[in-house]
């Protein structure tokens, strides 16, 4: 858990993706201009978290979730802010507890590629299969050649963005090198495909208003939606209360490409 700002200030909560950590989240909370109380968990198995060194189920990040908001707010709604894993979750989340959250901007967290149930029993083939090896991240020789890796999968990481995320998303594989703080178990394929129809009925129980961004140039939201089509039109349609946004000039790590244009959008969002 990372936390930001004065106890006094109004509570900001942010979700970070997967195989991200709550600390890359500083480059947003750098360029907020409004006093807030920031609270980001790393969610389990991720960055400063236990690892379960088991199977991840997803309804367990709703699950911590909702214990950690009883702990800081467990009596006012509260804002929540996901990327990515954190805004499937926050968008779950504010429709199976729709009393408990004031607002949610969600930044490319819309669920998963539909699949069709021709599909699971080869799912299920590859669940079994990955249960007899031991799942690894790879790693790297130091914090340097780690932060090269992030800059060549997002070329537009600066070299202090880069090293700042090398420090925070890094931690040593106890053999003299670096590799990611997550939990290798995390790679697991789920033997249940993503149903969107349970996500859609609990979207539609969703009361807060929503912030839906978008990147220009996300190619993972590309691989998965086309932004006309009517599965994705379906999914914006559940929600009663949503405004979309593009950003432009940034990939799928909006907070990383375009910090304070999120910092902006959150705070404007908010306020009204």
């Amino acid at each position: 858990m990372r936390i930001w700002g004065s106890e006094s200030a109004p509570l900001l909560v942010l979700l970070h993706g997967w195989c991200d950590v709550s600390a890359s989240f500083q480059f947003v909370v750098d360029a907020l201009e409004r006093e807030w109380r920031v609270l980001a968990p790393d969610w389990r198995g991720f960055g400063l978290s236990e690892w379960n060194r088991d199977v991840y189920w997803f309804p367990d990040y709703i699950a911590d979730l909702d214990a950690l908001l009883e702990h800081y707010s467990p009596q006012s709604p509260v804002r929540l802010v996901g990327h990515s894993l954190g805004g499937n979750a926050a968008c779950l989340y504010a429709g199976i507890r729709p009393a408990r959250v004031a607002g949610v901007v969600n930044l490319e967290g819309l669920g998963l590629r539909r699949y069709v149930a021709d599909e699971a029993p080869q799912r299920y083939v590859n669940w079994l299969d990955q249960l007899r090896d031991v799942p690894t991240f790879r790693s790297y020789p130091d914090r340097s050649a780690f932060a090269a890796r992030l800059q060549k999968e997002n070329p537009r990481l600066s070299d202090k963005k880069a090293r700042f995320l090398a420090e925070c998303m890094g931690e040593d594989d106890g053999a003299g090198g670096i590799h990611l703080a997550a939990d290798p178990f995390h790679r697991g394929v789920n033997p249940i495909i993503y149903r969107v129809e349970e996500a859609k009925a609990i979207w539609r129980q969703v009361t807060a208003p929503v912030l839906w961004v978008t990147a220009a140039d996300s190619f993972l939201f590309k691989q998965m939606f086309a932004v006309e089509s009517e599965d994705y039109r379906s999914r914006i349609a559940c929600f009663r209360d949503i405004r979309e946004v593009v950003l432009q000039e940034c990939g799928h790590n909006l907070h990383h490409d375009q910090p304070r244009q999120v910092a902006g959008l959150i705070e404007e969002f908010f306020a009204a």
